[in-house]
């Protein structure tokens, strides 16, 4: 196969070498043919001696030009993908020979008029140019014929810079892509009606949605790899107004270490479009609190706990120790670590924090110098169900760690916290508001640093929405959404454990942190871009459905109550909220009320913690539905303690 890949490459080189024999010989007599035509196109005759001088001189130009033609590697290119680097080669050759032919006759003595090189030059780098891009003409159309007639997709780029024009380019020379750029988009103003690679720029993001669908625009890729997060927000959230689908060229350094590529392109990420910046924390602070310590996460096989335990083994602590009552998460994240940091002292516990003598004989044993306290329950539907055991698990859980971190010595107590403990319509966000009522009185009196962390909804956690919409689509379908109005604030798992990280190691003790989390996103927004984004067109191939709000769920969260100010840190996008006060000794003695509620499984349980938690709302319509829920329940027990009835003889 090379061997005819080699003979072919040879044909075509001698073919080209015949054909700017025959081009040269052509040029020479039609320069001087034309020049005296346009003095008088019917009677305009070449006189004798100039026909002579070029008869003399042809065979000179001929061996010139193609000496030339060698030297400047015209013959040993691949003329499919040239480009103006090429012309300008032969524009320079063009040059050399007409050149060396002024010089040849005249130093021969040949007379012929001074316009005659002129025509010359023009007519030789004209054929050339037309011999050897005519290669890249035939490449574009044998390009067209390979795609077994299907339609080119029509691509709309986002960016008229350097990495633009690298995509452009290899979008348009590809033949195994099947793009048609349709037209590009470009803020800068003054760029506005050029073309970049024989394509028009039509103008900025606004007008993103117009060229769409006046260009019958499939796909839109979005190469600005420089872009801050808000601008790219801005212009995602444009293109996902359309029915394109998106591509993102991701990274900002790709243009410097040379990476821009079609292959670079990827699917756009919902990450993309929380519009602000990643938080960044002080790598040496958290080592300095974490390194040649004992660290206890506490739900430590969860979707926050495992990443948590990923981020202290990387800060070489003397001891981690992983503490979950569920087995199999736990044995997922020994072994991930065990693999990652052979060198790690781990000791993963199997137990639960509602277990007064099992944590505190954990605190006891193995002295834990720093806790991230994030087991918990979380889903809000599940809870409303089973609000006792929301408040055993999250609130006496809680209380429970935290007087064995106190009695045991523990240094800084994190608590994992959420934007639903502010004004909380549900019990599990008020039973967090009441964990973080717990910590701020041990932190009063307790020589330990009690501190919380508040954050909104975490993408790709277990239970949210995006890990649901999912799969729901390779379901086939539908995606759910419960309100066409509800909105969240959403951060990434690494950002979430990045403030819980930094919470600790700037932490004095009865601080509530607060990140901000940029502008709330509509969840009916992410389903829709999910759906886009994987492929699918909405309402034909996947449909969206609004289900009605759940039971104990609101529109919108909050990240402070309107009690609670925010203080600056020295980072940026983390904030404290200031703690409200309350009469400690009467919670305490509330929750043990609470708790004798909680452990005899009384029906008042919100009514309890809606008077501890005086921001905690009970929504009439949870109120009925709880009742009638109940009195199904009794009558569905009556029924079936009832003897059966006897058939009637």
């Amino acid at each position: 196969m090379g061997i005819f890949n080699l003979k072919t490459s040879r044909s075509r080189m001698i073919l080209l070498f015949f054909v700017d024999i025959l081009t040269i010989v052509f040029d020479t007599y039609c320069a001087l043919i034309i020049r005296f035509k346009l003095d008088n196109f019917y009677y305009g005759i070449v006189p004798e001696g100039y026909m002579a001088s070029v008869n003399s001189y042809v065979l000179i130009n001929v061996v010139t030009t193609l000496i030339i033609f060698l030297v400047l590697n015209l013959y040993n290119r691949v003329w499919s993908y040239a480009s103006m680097h090429e012309a300008g080669l032969i524009v320079g050759a063009s040059i050399l020979s007409t050149a060396f032919q002024a010089f040849g006759m005249s130093f021969m003595f040949l007379s012929v008029p001074r316009s005659f090189h002129i025509f010359y030059f023009f007519f030789l780098t004209m054929t050339t140019l037309a011999t050897r891009f005519s290669y890249r003409i035939l490449h574009i159309l044998r390009r067209g014929m390979e795609k077994t007639g299907k339609r080119p997709i029509n691509t709309m780029v986002v960016g008229a810079g350097e990495a633009g024009n690298i995509i452009i380019t290899e979008l348009k020379t590809s033949r195994h892509l099947n793009r048609n750029v349709v037209c590009v988009i470009d803020d800068n103003p003054s760029k506005k009606g050029k073309y970049i690679r024989g394509v028009r720029i039509v103008g900025d993001r606004s007008q993103i949605k117009e060229c769409a669908k006046k260009y019958r625009v499939d796909e839109i890729i979005v190469a600005i790899p420089s872009a801050g997060p808000k601008d790219t927000r801005d212009i995602l959230r444009i293109c996902n107004e359309t029915d394109c689908k998106l591509k993102v060229l991701p990274g900002v350094y790709q243009l410097i270490t040379e990476e821009v590529s079609v292959s670079k392109l990827r699917e756009v990420s919902i990450e993309d479009l929380l519009g602000r910046d990643t938080v960044k924390i002080d790598i040496d602070s958290i080592a300095g609190y974490v390194r040649n310590k004992v660290v206890l996460v506490t739900g430590g096989g969860g979707s926050i706990g495992s990443e948590l335990c990923r981020q202290v083994a990387a800060h070489n602590p003397r001891m981690l120790i992983i503490f979950d009552i569920y087995e199999n998460n736990a044995y997922d994240i020994q072994q991930e670590l065990k693999k990652k940091y052979p060198a790690l002292k781990l000791e993963v516990l199997i137990g639960s924090v509602r277990n007064t003598n099992r944590i505190e004989s954990v605190m006891e044993l193995y002295r834990p110098d720093v806790v991230y306290h994030a087991a918990a329950h979380k889903h809000v539907p599940l809870m409303e169900d089973s609000p006792n055991e929301a408040i055993k698990n999250n609130v006496f859980g809680t209380y429970k760690t935290a007087r064995a971190a106190d009695k045991y010595g523990v240094k800084k107590f994190v608590l994992i916290s959420t934007d639903k403990a502010v004004n909380p319509t549900n019990i599990m966000g008020a039973s967090k508001r009441l964990c973080e009522m717990i910590i701020q009185t041990f932190s009063h009196y307790s020589h330990t640093e009690f501190v919380a962390v508040r954050f909104g909804n975490v993408l790709g956690s277990n239970g949210s929405v995006i890990p649901l919409f999912k799969k729901q689509m390779e379901a086939g379908g539908p995606v759910t959404v419960t309100h066409p109005d509800i909105i969240r604030y959403f951060m990434t798992i690494p950002e979430a454990v990045s403030l819980v990280m930094e919470a600790g190691a700037i932490a004095h003790g009865g601080e509530i942190f607060v990140l901000d989390m940029g502008e709330p996103v509509k969840i009916a927004d992410l389903a829709k871009n999910l759906i886009r984004l994987s492929g699918y067109t909405l309402g034909v191939d996947m449909d969206i459905v609004y289900t009605g709000l759940r039971p104990g769920e609101k529109l919108y969260e909050e990240l402070l109550t309107k009690e609670e100010g925010l203080q600056k840190t020295p980072n940026n996008l983390i904030y404290v909220g200031k703690p409200l006060e309350f009469n400690e000794v009467h919670f305490l003695s509330q929750l043990r009320t609470l708790e004798e509620a909680a452990s005899s499984e009384s029906r008042d349980v919100k009514e309890i913690v809606s008077e501890i938690v005086p921001t905690y709302t009970i929504k009439p319509e949870d109120k009925k539905r709880d009742e009638e829920a109940y009195q199904n329940l009794l009558s569905l027990g009556k029924a079936s303690h009832e003897k059966p009835a006897m058939e009637e003889q």
